[in-house]
């Protein structure tokens, strides 16, 4: 078996997860409401108090406010995507949108409930329009 290694281009990968983050905002909370969720959740990507805690010190009441909770996504898709890669796991757009609905315990042991798989499914369709959109658009 022949290894290789192919050398991704940055804008190539920022593109993924902005694609991957821009899905989760869609399914999450397309309009921005500022209204709390079912459970506390906030902003964009509807943030529980606890995860947003674990990635900025920033009042969790900021969490409506875009630009900053667009900064804390991306320090949560880092750190997901860091502890897939840990755990031996690809850090597709699909097992970070199972590791952001299902807990990153439970996508690396595979016990995610089905409604995570559904999620992370909805996510990897969006991201895929997305990215097929981008592309024509850049031609």
């Amino acid at each position: 078996m022949l290894a290789f290694s192919v050398l991704v281009p940055a804008t190539l990968k920022a593109s993924e997860r902005w694609e991957t983050l821009e899905a989760i905002h869609w399914i999450e909370n397309p309009r921005n409401s500022p209204r709390p969720g079912l459970y506390g959740e906030l902003g964009a990507y509807q943030f529980r108090e606890a995860t947003w805690r674990m990635h900025t010190a920033v009042p969790f009441a900021r969490a409506v406010d875009r630009g900053v909770s667009d900064d804390v996504a991306i320090r949560h898709y880092e750190w997901l995507k860091q502890g897939l890669i840990r755990n031996g796991l690809e850090a597709t757009p699909y097992n970070i949108a199972l590791a952001w609905n299902g807990g990153l315990r439970a996508t690396v042991r595979g016990t995610v409930p089905p409604a995570a798989r559904d999620y992370a499914e909805r996510v990897l369709n969006i991201a895929q329009s997305l990215h097929h959109t981008e592309v024509a658009s850049a031609r």
